[in-house]
């Protein structure tokens, strides 16, 4: 068993059983052993590969998306521009590649990245060795908030935010919970059911064995995104994958050097998420005061805004990378690979006009 294992067992030992949620805590953030803290999981030679690592074209269209919203809001003359979760750097330095063309833009920008690990903080300043404008790095979502506009990007981020899995029983729904079973770690489910777990009908019925995942986290960041874009104006774009809230069944998943892994077999060495209910991120913006716009899929958001003619033209630049360039534009937006599993949503004022692509 991994460091990390060892250290889960010693806790649930002393303290017992721990719902998924803290389990998913400690996998990604532990200090010593968490995935992100000790290592970069990000990349070909990582766990698992982003869409601004297939191609510039992704992150080049979200800085003309997040260009043309603030053009729409009567290009307000300072705001925030803020990341969640940058991974490499590699989205920022593309939305920046593209946010050049219009030196008012530019000028209006104070851009601030939320990483908690200061291995990836390293690794993002030397992607953004050279920008347009000053960068300022945080660990603490809660900085990026201020009284100025805030556009925000965040890209892969909500799925690894921890989530907690309940299961139906006779006697109701019961969480999810991991403990120790001999000299490994097992799921198990808490004696006493739920009083009055919220279930949304949207769900359906669930019968005997339905697993019900809800991420309070998720649905907290996402209200207080919107009730502060409510207040000063700006967006939020969430680029993910995930559902629309209907229907019962685990998400929950490990890769490891981009393949499939056991949950709870080597905590730290594999990356964890779930896919994001969208259906309750778009609730939670309008309980915060905003509108949610989507989910669509990514395929159609990238497509509508124009990424097949980025694609011609880069490959007209470049004639010797067309056939790579074709098929990053294919990994991006096919139905059989990101562009249907993957969904883009957006949140804004309510009274902003609908923004690009959706």
């Amino acid at each position: 068993m991994s460091p990390l294992g060892q250290k889960i067992v010693r806790l649930i030992e002393a303290q017992g059983p721990i719902p998924v949620s803290q389990f998913m805590m400690l996998a990604l953030h532990d200090a010593e052993h968490g995935v992100y803290a000790s290592r970069n999981a990000i990349g070909r030679q990582g766990d698992f590969i982003t869409a601004p690592e297939v191609s510039q074209m992704f992150g080049e269209l979200i800085g003309l998306w997040l260009l043309e919203v603030w053009r729409q809001q009567d290009r307000p003359k300072r705001i925030r521009l803020a990341e969640l979760g940058p991974g490499r750097g590699t989205l920022m330095k593309d939305v920046l590649r593209a946010a050049r063309l219009d030196a008012q833009f530019v000028a209006a920008l104070d851009v601030m990245l939320i990483e908690a690990s200061p291995a990836l903080q390293a690794v993002q300043a030397e992607t953004l060795h050279d920008p347009p404008t000053a960068i300022h790095w945080s660990a603490k979502v809660s900085d990026m908030f201020g009284d100025i506009p805030l556009f925000l990007i965040a890209n892969e981020f909500f799925d690894a935010l921890p989530i907690h899995q309940y299961v139906q029983r006779e006697t109701g729904w019961h969480e999810r919970m991991v403990t120790v079973d001999g000299d490994d770690l097992s799921f198990a489910l808490a004696p006493v059911a739920v009083p009055g777990l919220a279930v949304p009908e949207s769900r359906g019925d669930a019968t005997d064995g339905a697993v019900f995942e809800t991420s309070p986290a998720s649905t907290a960041l996402a209200e207080e995104i919107a009730a502060h874009i409510a207040q000063y104006n700006g967006a939020a774009l969430i680029v993910d994958y995930g559902h629309g809230g209907i229907g019962f069944g685990e998400t929950l998943q490990a890769i490891a050097r981009h393949k499939s892994a056991p949950l709870l077999d080597s905590p730290g060495s594999a990356d964890l998420s779930a896919h994001v209910d969208f259906a309750s991120l778009a609730e939670a913006a309008t309980r915060g005061g905003a509108k949610a716009h989507g989910p669509v899929t990514q395929g159609a958001f990238l497509n509508a805004l124009g990424i097949g003619h980025r694609a011609d033209v880069l490959a007209k630049k470049n004639p010797m990378q067309a056939a790579s360039i074709e098929s990053a534009l294919q990994r991006l937006t096919a139905p059989d690979q990101m562009g249907n599993l993957f969904k883009a949503m957006a949140i804004l004022p309510a009274i902003a006009p609908p923004p690009p692509g959706f």
